[in-house]
């Protein structure tokens, strides 16, 4: 696929009267703060009457929001979970919830639609463009652009095309994308299904990359559509949660996504660069890359600092004491995160190449065909010196830096 092939014509404008039944679903975990800008706005749209379903997945708010749809918000269905599910699950859930609808639409609860919203969004799937579609995002007062579509970089960072930008004519140009923004987007219902939805296991974040990243290695199409128009306060959920457990899960989801798609030619070229880089970021979060007492050449021999024999590490290992008899240092919880992210993929191997070979089984375009897709595939998202001689260095030796030759198609700061 070349650059200008990522633009496309679309076809006439279809009367309301053949727009499909949809089922928007609407994720809420404590969001009731932004409830009303989401539902007031859904309840204006002129959709046809009978063709719209309002679907709330409550990931088992406690801060009032269930009893506020149920009463301001009637017409509403209500899908409380026991716990909360992340966003994926829940999205699922919803989806599965759906009720003769051919459509299934997300849209994130801190986010407010056009009129013209949903009749908008589904038009390309309706006339077999695509079968997944995304909207223009805006920030809430407008002013700047919050997503024109996505893309990502080589090792599955995802970004969103336009972000910060004031809005312009090149957002308004109809193209292929590599994800549907999950905050607002639409699918064929059945497609949605056959491909698995959203990967669970994701929890949150970059499930939505990964989503659209599998469509197209399966042969399907994904079209950002910029007449269809929300606004959307920006991480108005992620903000209230501890910033080392969305670290993890912000580090580990671009791994699986990679895991999972790419050949297997393409993954081993990519998998080490990725996983070198990874341990930089947790190097320069650590706190200790300055610690002179990890050096050899900086010990000094003292009473209890000798290595432990074997019997020693056995007894350590049976009753706990590990930790004690090697010693502690301090890192950084967002190190650690990294850290984690990382073991998530490395220490579950045989089920992640289970997960992959699932993906690839539906193999039904190649990875060339997708890398224009990917809008900044050689993005470095680190400013650190270290950080970038490796990243030239490593995508230069394992070929990863040939692969994209060409392909790049946006400024060199995606500000994401």
């Amino acid at each position: 696929m070349n650059t200008a092939d990522l633009y496309v014509q679309p076809g006439p404008p279809l009367a309301d009267s053949d727009l499909p039944a949809v089922t928007v679903v609407v994720l809420n975990w404590n969001g009731r703060r932004h409830l009303e800008g989401c539902f007031e706005s859904l309840k204006a749209m002129p959709y046809p009457a009978g063709r719209l379903d309002v679907v709330l997945v409550d990931n088992a708010s406690d801060d009032g929001s269930v009893a506020e749809v149920r009463s301001r918000w009637p017409w509403v269905r209500v899908h409380v979970n026991d716990r909360n599910e992340g966003f994926a699950r829940g999205c699922n859930r919803g989806a599965s919830l759906r009720s003769g609808s051919s459509i299934v639409a997300f849209v994130n609860n801190d986010i407010r639609v056009d009129a013209r919203w949903l009749a908008e969004l589904v038009q390309p799937i309706v006339r077999g463009e695509a079968v997944a579609t995304t909207s223009k995002m805006l920030s809430w007062d407008g002013s700047r652009i919050d997503s024109a579509g996505g893309g990502m970089n080589f090792h599955g960072m995802g970004l969103q095309y336009g972000y910060k930008d004031v809005p312009a004519s090149e957002h308004d140009r109809p193209r292929r994308t590599l994800f549907p923004c999950g905050g607002a987007m639409a699918i064929d219902a059945a497609v949605f299904e056959a491909c698995g939805g959203f990967d669970p296991e994701f929890f949150a974040y970059y499930e939505d990359v990964d989503l659209g990243w599998r469509l197209w290695v399966q042969g399907h199409e994904v079209r950002y559509v910029p007449t269809s128009v929300c606004w959307h306060h920006h991480h108005g959920t992620s903000a209230h949660l501890p910033i080392k457990t969305v670290r993890l899960i912000q580090v580990r989801n671009p791994l699986y996504a990679c895991f999972k798609n790419y050949d297997d030619a393409h993954l081993r070229q990519v998998l080490p660069v990725a996983l070198a880089l990874l341990l930089r970021r947790a190097s320069l979060m650590s706190g200790i890359e300055g610690d002179s007492s990890f050096r050899i050449e900086h010990a000094r021999p003292s009473a209890g600092t000798q290595q432990p024999g074997w019997l020693e590490r056995v007894w350590s290992r049976l009753s706990g004491r590990r930790r004690s008899l090697y010693g502690e240092t301090t890192m950084s919880s967002i190190a650690a995160a990294d850290l984690l992210a990382a073991n998530d993929l490395l220490s579950r191997w045989p089920h992640w190449m289970n997960r992959r070979t699932e993906v690839q089984a539906k193999r039904k375009r190649a990875d060339e065909e997708i890398f224009t897709l990917f809008l900044r595939p050689l993005w470095c998202i680190e400013g650190d010196e270290a950080y970038r001689r490796l990243f030239a260095g490593s995508t230069e030796f394992f070929g990863v830096a040939a692969l994209f030759e060409g392909r790049a198609v946006m400024a060199e700061d995606p500000r994401h």
